[in-house]
């Protein structure tokens, strides 16, 4: 039961309450951040980057996306909640059909239980790859931390070829080794008050002024790269991640992995005399190689004085997180109780019986499905409860369990996790599960008072996490690498949260529905179409790891050249037998 004082906090948070519209046209641009090379981009109406999106905590974002491009499209707005409305979340084959060509999705995002620092992307067909993505900031006054001014640090990888072709080639048999494409550079650029500053890379920068506190909203919307970040001559204090304010922890560095949000505070100095570097550099353990060409390394600068002089670089001896996740302190402690169900999600990359590389979980790639998994939720009755119904990959979430997830990366690559509709308590991490280290490879121990709870967590190749969530919001909801190759690659698990209660409570609008039958895609039955516990004809499946060892093709082949040995040599001293005796 609500305390009077959380009825008038609610009436006086509703009262304040606003609808923000935006129209997007998302369409194709031209851009040359890099300054390298200019090629066709993903914008909105007719410009790139895609504006930012700034609300207050409370307001309702009603985004009209307008498909003005010549395939389908998606947005997913990364770290939303959506209760009630699983089909706004934007994840292609999870909750809604791509928007057709000339065809318009609003998306309807409400904010009353987020706030701090997230982005929308696209989530279709690696369209982010292509610069389809944007910040997205969820004011909550009065903030809890106290500073002058805030900008927003967005950090991201650069290709210059298409995404299709990348994917294309990434996912041949000539790739039998799965090596991701490597960016062609990176870039880093700044948003302010809804607004884009001019500039990327050492052609931008931010004013300072001595004395002041800065906010700097730290976005990683790469597809690939992670980045170390610092500033010279400057620390930083982490007080937000991933949408959850935390105590402050002086830090000197901070890493940001793809999909990754980080809010740090920053007091200039009180002397005028300098300007200074902001780095921001690519780790190279991400890449299977790093080109020649590839300049690992940007900047971009704080500046006091137009005219003064840059201070000398300060060379930093490693990359090293001062605080690793775990030990952040979120401002408001919530504990979560021992797991109802603990799913146990073990990572491999391998090559498959085509010839081709594939990620998996639990030795399974992940296949979209015919039908989106909300809709067959919603239309297969009580055997919606049944997890066959909605192909492998998948699990069925009872309402208010506590569900644990155990994920071991046995994979040589990095890998940032994201789980939608939720944050998850990040219990436990290992950076090294084979490790005596205790620093490396903790022991993990149950009761934690105030544990982290945020949306996407780095998981380095060796390492493993155990994470928690309470399935508190029936749905659909993505379960995925944040590497957009990997996903493109198979590494996704989808759970369906409560589905008897979505079929009580989801009521998605009829052009989620017309998009689908726009495209000839089912809208009902299970995963393939069909209205069936038994008949998936027509759902793609595989491909399947190898199966080494003898199998029975392989043991006639052998018994074959065997014979065809023991008659060759048998035929051969027959020959030579007979020769003797012919002399």
């Amino acid at each position: 039961m609500l305390s009077k004082i959380q009825i008038l906090l609610l009436a006086a948070s509703a009262s304040r309450a606003a609808i923000v519209e935006h129209w997007w046209n998302i369409s194709y641009a031209e851009a040359n951040p890099d300054g390298l090379f200019l090629r066709q981009v993903i914008g909105v109406n007719g410009t790139w980057p895609p504006p930012p999106l700034e609300v207050n905590r409370g307001d309702t974002l009603l985004l009209h996306a307008y498909n003005g491009l010549d395939v389908p499209t998606a947005l997913h707005h990364h770290g939303m909640f959506l209760r009630n409305r699983t089909f706004m979340d934007g994840a292609v084959g999870v909750t809604q059909c791509p928007i057709p060509v000339g065809e318009t999705f609003t998306y309807e995002i409400p904010t009353g239980e987020e706030w701090g620092t997230y982005w929308a992307h696209g989530h279709f067909s690696g369209q982010y790859v292509d610069g389809l993505r944007a910040p997205f900031i969820i004011h909550n006054p009065p903030e809890p931390h106290q500073y002058d001014e805030e900008y927003t640090v967005i950090l991201g990888d650069w290709y210059h070829q298409q995404h299709e072709p990348l994917v294309t080639k990434f996912m041949s048999i000539a790739n039998p080794g799965g090596a991701e494409p490597v960016p062609e550079s990176a870039i880093m650029y700044f948003s302010q008050s809804g607004k884009y500053l001019p500039g990327f890379n050492d052609n931008t920068g931010l004013t300072f002024q001595p004395g002041k506190t800065y906010r700097l909203r730290l976005i990683g919307t790469t597809a690939l790269a992670m980045f170390w970040f610092w500033i010279d001559g400057h620390q930083m204090r982490v007080i937000e991640v991933d949408g959850t304010d935390v105590e402050e922890a002086p830090v000197d560095m901070i890493s940001v992995s793809a999909a990754q949000r980080y809010s740090v505070l920053v007091t200039a100095r009180n002397d005028t005399n300098n300007n200074w570097l902001i780095h921001a550099n690519m780790d190279e353990g991400m890449f299977d190689g790093v080109p020649d060409t590839l300049h690992m390394n940007i900047t971009s600068k704080v500046v006091y004085n137009p005219s003064a002089p840059m201070a000398p670089t300060i060379l930093v001896d490693e990359y090293a997180n001062t605080v690793k996740d775990p030990f952040f302190a979120p401002l408001s402690p919530k504990s979560v109780g021992p797991a109802n169900v603990s799913i146990p999600l073990n990572v491999f990359f391998d090559t498959m019986d085509d010839g081709t590389n594939h990620a998996m979980f639990e030795n399974t790639t992940y296949n979209r499905p015919l039908v989106p998994t909300m809709m067959t939720a919603l239309t297969m009755g009580n055997d919606a409860t049944s997890q066959v119904v909605y192909g492998p990959m998948s699990s069925v979430l009872q309402f208010g369990q506590i569900v644990e997830l155990v994920v071991f990366n046995w994979d040589a690559g990095n890998h940032p996790f994201h789980l939608h509709g939720h944050k998850f308590a990040l219990l436990w991490k290992s950076e090294d599960i084979t490790s005596d280290d205790r620093e490396v490879n903790p022991i993990f121990e149950e009761g934690a008072a105030n544990p982290l709870w945020r949306d996407t967590v780095h998981i380095p190749s060796g390492g493993a996490v155990r994470i928690r969530f309470i399935a508190d919001n029936p749905g659909a909801w993505f379960f995925h690498c944040h590497i957009e190759w990997h996903l493109s690659a198979g590494l996704a698990w989808t759970f369906i949260e409560a589905p008897l209660e979505m079929q009580k409570t989801i009521r998605p609008p009829q052009y989620v529905y017309d998009h689908c039958k726009a495209l000839n895609l089912p809208i009902s039955g299970n995963a393939a179409g069909h209205n069936s516990t038994t008949d998936f004809k027509g759902l793609k499946l595989g491909p399947y790891p190898q199966k080494l060892g003898w199998r029975p093709k392989g043991i006639g082949a052998m018994f074959g050249c065997v014979m065809s040995a023991v008659l060759g040599m048998g035929t051969v001293v027959w020959y030579s037998l007979s020769s003797v005796v012919s002399d």
